[in-house]
Parts: C-alpha cells; structure tokens; sequence
C-alpha cells in the first residue's frame, strides 16, 4: 500500500472519457498523474479537464522506442513509476469468422497487445522494485463469451490477459528472489519447494473485467438507453485508486469483474 506517501501514476491512453476520469479520481486521493496520449492536443485537453497538476505526455505505446522515452521523461521529472493503468484499446468486430479483416486484426493486435507489451516491459522494474506497485489493464467478459463477430476481439483481449497473467508471476519471482532462499513464487507448489513460505508481494498486475464502459456523454446522447451490464467510467476510476490500498497478495494475477 502507499504508505502515506505521494505515488507516481501512469495512465495509458488518458484522452478518452476513461482515461479522464481515472486521471482526476488518481489525482484527487493525492498521487502524482501523467496520463498519455498519442495526440498532443486531445491528451493535453484531457489532462485540463482532469484538473491541475496533471502531466500529459506524448508517446506512441507501440513503439518500444517510444515508450523507453517515455520511461526517461518521467523519471527525469519524477523518479520511478509506482503504478500504471493501461487504458488503450478499442473495438473492432465482423458479421462472423470470414470476414474478420486483417486490418482489424492489425488494430487490435497494435493497441491491445503491442502497446500492452512495450509498456509492462519497459516499466516492469520500476513497479517492481516500488513498495506499492500496481499495473492495470481493462479486458472484456468477451473473453469468457466470444462471439463469432467479435472473435479478433476477443482473441486480443485474451492475448492481453495472459500477458499480465505472466506480468503478475513476474512479480511474484522478483519478490521470491529478493526473500532468498526459503521462499518460492511458485504457485501451487507440490516438488521440492512444498511447504516454503510465500514471499510478502508488494506490486501486483490486476486485470479488470468490464461488458462495456458508459460515460455522461454516452448517456446524454441515448437518454432512453439503460447501458445494462455495461460499467461507468467512474467505476472504473474509483477500481483504479483503490488498486493502491488494497495488498498485492489480494491483486496479483487476479481477474477484478467490475460488470453490473
């Protein structure tokens, strides 16, 4: 947990209504916000309506390049990341298996795999070595359910969930390795290493689990709709913040379903 200190948050993919709101819920409990677009105008729009002392930042997640840049910037400015939520994604679907695009899929690949990917490895160290790192991404109840149409869909999604599935046994090693003889990451255990105490974890990857999100400007152009099921971006913010509160051990590698 924080431990009364101020922490250095990063949100990925902070201009949208999502990202806005988890950047002002973040920045409200009192840590330390960069959120991060790929639009100079739109993040830095966003970062105003999220309130003051908020810092955008430019970067294209699915360049590695990028994304280590982006690393340099906010350490220079700040230090070592304590926590980031990875809000990038986007839909694509089809009528049914054969007409799913190679152009959808390179969409979905890019923003739900590859930015994913170049963003936990580049900071993996920082939220390891923090005493209250988190990492979060937002997957889908597709995953569980896909359908013939959103199959690209769905398929990226679960790429992305095992991901951080692997992000989340990346810390428990880290921790083991620093406990030191003794104390395994394994989980599940039976071989040599039944018994032996479990480390103490102090950084976690969580995935949160939505059907949809909903925002104001959703509802103010549907007033008639009801959104069942679906999650306000609100929620979603207020999960985030909790993140922070909540030990690791209770977080990592866990499946958060945030879906009414």
């Amino acid at each position: 947990m924080s431990n009364g200190r101020t922490l250095n948050v990063l949100v990925t993919g902070g201009s949208g209504p999502s990202g806005i709101a988890t950047t002002r819920a973040l920045r409200d409990a009192g840590h330390r916000v960069f959120t991060v677009g790929s639009d100079a105008a739109r993040i830095e729009a966003a970062a105003a309506q999220a309130g003051s002392g908020v810092t955008p930042l430019v970067s294209d997640l699915a360049s590695l390049a990028d994304v280590q840049a982006l690393r340099a910037s906010v350490a220079g400015m700040a230090g070592n990341v304590d926590g980031v939520i990875h809000l990038v994604g986007g839909w694509r679907g089809a009528k049914g298996i054969t007409d799913q695009s190679d152009d959808d899929w390179d969409f979905l690949e890019r923003n739900a795999v590859t930015t994913l990917r170049n963003v936990t490895r580049v900071f993996f160290d920082d939220l390891a070595a923090s005493d209250t790192g988190r990492f979060a991404m937002v997957s889908s109840t597709a995953v569980g359910a896909p359908t013939a149409g959103g199959a690209s869909y769905a398929a990226a999604k679960a790429a992305a969930e095992a991901w951080t599935l692997a992000v989340a046994d990346g810390f428990n090693r880290v921790h083991a390795a620093a406990a030191g003889p003794g104390a395994t990451g394994d989980t599940g255990d039976t071989g040599d290493n039944a018994g032996q105490e479990t480390p103490e974890i102090h950084s976690a990857a969580a995935i949160f689990v939505v059907k949809a999100l909903v925002d104001p400007a959703m509802r103010a152009k549907s007033p008639e709709r009801t959104f069942p099921g679906f999650t306000d971006v609100e929620d979603l913010a207020a999960a985030a913040v909790g993140l922070f509160s909540t030990p690791a051990a209770e977080l990592n590698g866990q499946r958060l379903l945030l879906s009414r």
